[in-house]
This record gives C-alpha cells, structure tokens and sequence, in this order.
C-alpha cells in the first residue's frame, strides 16, 4: 500500500469471482471513499486489463440496491417484503430459532449452501469450520469443475498441466468446450500471439461463440458427444500410424486394449454420433497429429453432462497418443491450481479434521430435491446461504423455488443485494464486497498468489462473511478458538509453510506488492518422459480403478441422459438439445445480473435456433418463443441464423428470473442429475422443445 497524502491512497487487491483469470486490481481512495478501480499494468498475465463485469466495479460497491442493514422478512416467501432490525436482534432470533431446530430433529435439519461467489480463501470457506463443528448436514460443493477433474485424474492423474503463458509455443491449439474471450479473456492475448506465429486455432463448441467467431476452424459436434469424436480422431491417428509409438510404448498404458477400442469408432460411425461429416473428423485428426507442438484447452462448459468425466477421460487421451507433452507448449493446458492447494497451510485454516464423514450430505446440484423430500429424516428446516444465489445458479430451478417459498424452511442469506434467493429468506444479512474486506486469492487459471487488502471501510452495517459467522458463532455460545481469529491471522496462517512452491513468499512482501508468483520449477508441467500421476506412472488408456466405480476402463462414448439416443421416448417430445451456457459478456454466472449498466449492456435474454428448426415450428427472428419441457418453461425472443448447430438451442445462464421475460430463466429448464464420476452436474442433458408465442411476453 503506498499513501500519497493523508486522505488519498492507492490499495492494492484482487478480483473475488468465479474465474480463473483472478484479477490484480489498484483502488484509488479519497476521503474514505473509492475514486477508481484499475487493473494492475504490472501484473505477468492480467496486465492491467479488466473485464466489462468488473471494469465498473465500483457502481456495485456504492449500488443503491446495496443492502447495508440486517433485514427480517414481513411479507409471503418470494415476496421480497423486510423490515430493518439491528444486528443484535437478528442474532438472538436466528441462533433461538437454530437452537430449537437442534433440540428438535437435530444438527442436520441444518443445511449450508455456499459456493464461488467469492473464490477467495479466507471468504469463501469462512462458514466450512463453523458447520462442521455444528454437525450441520455436510453440502457437496460439486457443481463446476469436479466431473472433468475426475476424468482428467483416471488419464494422467494430478499431474501438472501446460502453464498458461506456454500456449504461446503451441502451433496448433484445440480450444474444447471453451468460449476464452468471455470465460478467460487474458489467455487471450497468448492465443493471439502464437497465432501472430504461426499457430491454428480450432474451437471445438455447439454454438458458434465470441470464440468460435474469431477461430481459423470452428467444429460443431451435437452436445455430449465429444468422446465420440475424441474416439474417431484416435481411430484415425492409429490407422494411420500418426501417433507416437516410442512415447506411447514408454509412458502410457493399455494402448493396446485402446487400438481394439477404436476399431468401434471408425470416422464414419463418430460422424453418425457427432453430427459431423466423417472429412471433417479425418481432417482434425490428420491437422492435430502432424502439428507440433499441439494443445488442449478445455474448461467446464463440456463436463455439464451425464458423461461429462467420460468425455474429459477421453480427450485428454489425445496428447499421449502423439507424443505432444514432450514439447514446450504441448498437452493440456490448464492452471496450477493443485500447486496453490498442496503450498499454502489450508487445512490449519479449513479444519477438514473436523468434518464428520458420517453425517449426511447433499449434493448442491439437488437443492431441489433435498428441499422439497419426503424421504429425508430429519427433513432439512433451515438453509443458511452465502456466497451463493441458488435461485438463479442451481439446476431445475422451479423445484428450488419451491423449496425456498416453504413457510416451515427457516432461511438465512448473508448477501450484497436482494436476490432471488434472498426474496425468499427470513433475514437477510449485509455482506461487504471485495473492497471492504480481506482476503487471499488462488487463481485457477495462472500462477499468481494475490492479497486483497480492504481499500474502505464497510459500508451501513455490512460485514465480511468471517465476521458474520463469528458472531453467529458467538450468538449460539459456541467457544471453540478457530472460529474467532481474525482474517489477518488467517491469511498469515495460509502462508505459514515450509512448500518450496510459497519461497520467498510473505505477508508482508504481499502487504507491499500485492502479488507473487509461485516459486515453481523450471520442470514443473514437464510429462515429456512420463511421470504421470497415476497408479501406473503412465497416461492410463486403460484405467483399471474404474471397473470398482462400474464404468468402462477404457475411452468410450456414452449417450447423454437426455437425448434422442439417451432418451428416444423423451426426445419424441423435446427433439432439440438445450445449451444454457455462460454467454453473457457482462454477467458471471449470476453476478451483475441485477446492475443497470450490465443489464443494459446484455439488452435481453435470445433463444438461438438454426433455421432449419425454426422454418418447421413457424418462427421467425424476433418472434416470441415459449421454450419447454417437463420441469417448466421460459418466453423470450428467437434469433435465428447460424450461431448454433441444428438439433440444439441455446439461451444464456445468469439471469435472474425476477429480471427475465416471463418470470424465469434458464435454469426453469435444466436436469439436476449427477455426473458419471465427480459428482458434477448433468444440467446440459437437457431436452426441450420451442414453440412461437403470440402474445406479448410481460417484463417481470
């Protein structure tokens, strides 16, 4: 922090979201109030740019809509009616009421739910300690990145990927299932230079994203179906001797249970699957393994399936078979995020000792289910929610509604602004945005270690969400010494350890520069002589350890839940596949979606439709549209044209249904099943059909 005269200073912090950018950011302060927010220019990977969600940060900081004070519920669930009460009071009712439920039925009628709506350490898993020593029913936090880090895990186990900044030597890149310009904006600048040297770029997606628009080759499988297509590039690569038969005898494993595998998926049959013409796969195929070096890109967007840690096995079958980890710039791409989690002293914060495995869990993808059961004993009586808008985010969205509106489910939310989910809550609690709290931030997406410093005072009666469980903590008389240090103390422990990766590495050298990198070796994303991280050592083409878990030991394709294939009864009713995929430029995931500028800037939701399924169902650009299926519906605008394959549509995730035409959003839609490994979400199995509207569709 450097201080330029007594009232102005300059504090250096972090963006707190749902990315793996993680932006280094400076505030600029006058008078106790924030002035400006910029990026830091001298950051290696963000460079001082920041994203259209954050480049106006500071208008959701001192935004109106705020909520500043603790607020009691006065009207019907949903209704978004509350009355101003004082922080002592709201304690006393909220740990009287929590205490009778205790006595009553037990801990577990307790539910957390929290998620990414901060990913810093310290906020994001301030209420972990507190739950556990309560004995609260145990929520599985699941719903992103977990279904492809268990298939990625079955191929080369926690093995270090490709750094980031290395894509700059790949010169053919693979963007799978991934819109970079918007979910990762500053890999962007990487890409474009390798391309600057030579490098092609192919994006492997649906729909024809912001990504797919500015790509050399955009190849449109049928969502779910990429292993299918994995398998038949495989084919080809074999068939016709294009892998890398030294780097394949010496550091990988059942190539031979793999080449009989692939006689199943000749580029004709994984064209049938695929929706692409058999060329197209022999021409990736060919492109891809007599390019080097070669990279892989995936993020979350293809695991959302009933065989999303299938498809992730697969791919990521590819870079072993032609050898691409022995160059610089080669294999998969991804961040060092098992590096900051194996580093920093997190277990001395999280307390995971504490954690009865025997207590009962719920998978946050099921909120719906466990709120509206009959079958749970005791039934869950109470919801406690932060860091988190399940309304807006979580699957099968009626079913949420309903579970929120029951007048018997006690519900507290510690928030920044009235969501659909705080509508439906009994007290909601101020909660301060990242410039009024402090934090330490990971990244998921580069190497960088980065401390947020509180730039202002917390605004009304906000509090950081450390601070609101210590005082519930408090309020329910609870003693135990860990779940009353302060958040400097925290992030001082988080950096107290001996890890090579944390050299060099302080609180006080971050306290002045804001940012480290990770002392990782010069070797550290080296697979170039093997050395996976599995039970073998090898990349597993043949994974025994998935035959306990009752799935295929080798790379297969398997249908999704929901598909004509999948489903052929179901599809007969809902014939075209649903994408709700995270498109909005200006909101992340629910994020912003609230804020006039923001919304302004998105305009309104579209359902895209090729034209070919538009012209049967008698709908047009512009028309209104009812998009449905067995779980509910959604009304908003077509547009046709070629943004998405035939056989699927698409409307963006992230809005709120209180904001959305005709009273819903995306997730009115989706699937809330689980997936095959990981216990990720299903969510893009999801079939629906569309219909045109001819009455108007009322704003809500």
């Amino acid at each position: 922090m450097s201080t330029q005269t007594s009232s102005d200073k300059i504090t250096r912090g972090a963006c707190p979201h749902d990315c793996p950018d993680t932006c280094a950011w400076q505030v600029m302060v006058q008078n106790g109030t924030a002035i400006k927010l910029v990026g830091d220019s001298d950051h290696p990977f963000t460079r001082g740019v920041l994203c259209a969600k954050v480049d106006h940060y500071l208008e959701r900081v001192y935004s109106p809509e705020r909520i500043l004070y603790p607020m009691r519920r006065v009207g019907a669930k949903g209704e978004g009616k509350f009355e101003r009460v004082s922080w002592d009071e709201a304690l006393m009712d909220i740990s009287g009421r929590l205490q009778d439920i205790i006595a009553q039925n037990g801990p577990t009628a307790i539910l957390p739910y929290s998620y990414m709506g901060t990913q810093g350490l310290i906020q994001r898993d301030a209420g972990h300690p507190f739950f556990d020593r309560l004995g609260t029913t145990r929520l599985v936090r699941n719903i992103c990145g977990s279904a492809g880090f268990a298939g990625s895990v079955v191929t080369n186990g926690i093995s270090p990927p490709t750094l980031p900044e290395d894509i700059v030597h790949s010169r053919f890149i693979i963007l799978w299932g991934t819109n970079t310009v918007v979910t990762n904006l500053h890999l962007w600048p990487f890409i474009q230079q390798a391309r600057k040297n030579g490098a092609t770029l192919v994006v492997i997606d649906p729909a024809k994203t912001r990504t797919a628009a500015q790509a050399d080759w955009h190849v449109q499988p049928l969502p779910g179906t990429d292993a299918a297509l994995a398998l038949g590039m495989m084919h080809v690569i074999v068939q016709e001797s294009l892998y890398d038969a030294d780097y394949v005898e010496r550091y990988t494993l059942g190539f031979e249970p793999l080449r009989e595998r692939l006689t199943e998926y000749p580029p004709e049959r994984a064209a049938q699957i695929t929706g692409l013409e058999a060329d197209e796969i022999i021409k990736l195929a060919k492109a891809y393994a007599t390019t080097r070096p070669t990279a892989i890109r995936t993020l979350i967007g293809l695991e959302h399936h009933s065989n999303g840690a299938m498809m992730h096995r697969t791919i990521k079958c590819l870079p072993a078979l032609v050898g691409a980890w022995r160059e610089r710039g080669g294999g998969i791409i991804g961040g060092p995020a098992e590096a900051f989690f194996r580093s920093l002293n997190i277990a001395a914060v999280r307390k995971p000792e504490l954690e009865d495995q025997n207590i009962r869990s719920v998978n946050m993808v099921q909120l719906g289910q466990a709120l509206t059961s009959h079958e749970l004993d005791p039934p869950i009586r109470s919801l406690i929610v932060h860091s988190s808008n399940p309304a807006a985010i979580a699957p099968n969205q009626n079913l949420v509604l309903q579970g929120l509106r029951r007048e018997d489910l006690f519900t507290v939310v510690h928030e920044q602004f009235l969501t659909d989910t705080a509508r439906s809550a009994d007290y909601v609690l101020p909660a301060t945005t990242q410039l009024e709290h402090a934090d330490l931030l990971w990244s998921w997406g580069h190497k960088y270690l980065t401390l947020n410093q509180p730039a202002i005072e917390p605004l009304g009666e906000a509090v950081p969400n450390t601070e609101f469980f210590r005082r519930l903590a408090a309020s329910l008389g609870l003693e135990d010494a860990h779940l009353f240090t302060s958040d400097e103390e925290r992030i001082r422990t988080l950096l107290t350890s001996d890890h090579p990766y944390l050299d060099g590495i302080s609180y006080e050298q971050l306290e002045e520069n804001g940012w480290a990198p990770l002392n990782l070796p010069a070797d550290y994303c080296s697979l170039a002589e093997g050395g996976f991280a599995t039970p073998s050592g090898k990349c597993e083409f043949y994974a025994e350890s998935l035959i306990a878990q009752g799935l295929d030991p080798l790379p297969t394709h398997v249908p999704p839940k929901e598909s004509p294939v999948g489903d052929p009864e179901l599809a007969r009713r809902y014939p075209l596949m649903l994408l709700t995929a995270k498109s909005a430029l200006h909101f992340l995931n629910s994020s912003y979606a609230n804020l006039p500028r923001h919304l302004k800037a998105e305009g309104a939701p579209h359902l895209d439709l090729h034209m070919d399924d538009a012209v049967p169902r008698d709908i047009r650009d512009g028309d209104q549209v009812r998009v449905y299926n067995d779980r509910g519906e959604v009304k908003l605008r077509a547009r046709v044209g070629n943004r998405i394959r035939t056989g699927v549509v698409s409307m963006p995730s992230g809005w709120w249904a209180s904001l959305s035409p005709g009273g819903s959003s995306a997730n009115a839609l989706t699937a809330d099943g689980l997936s095959d490994l990981g216990g990720g979400g299903d969510f893009h199995d999801t079939l629906v059909e569309v219909e045109k509207v001819m009455q108007p569709v009322v704003t809500g």
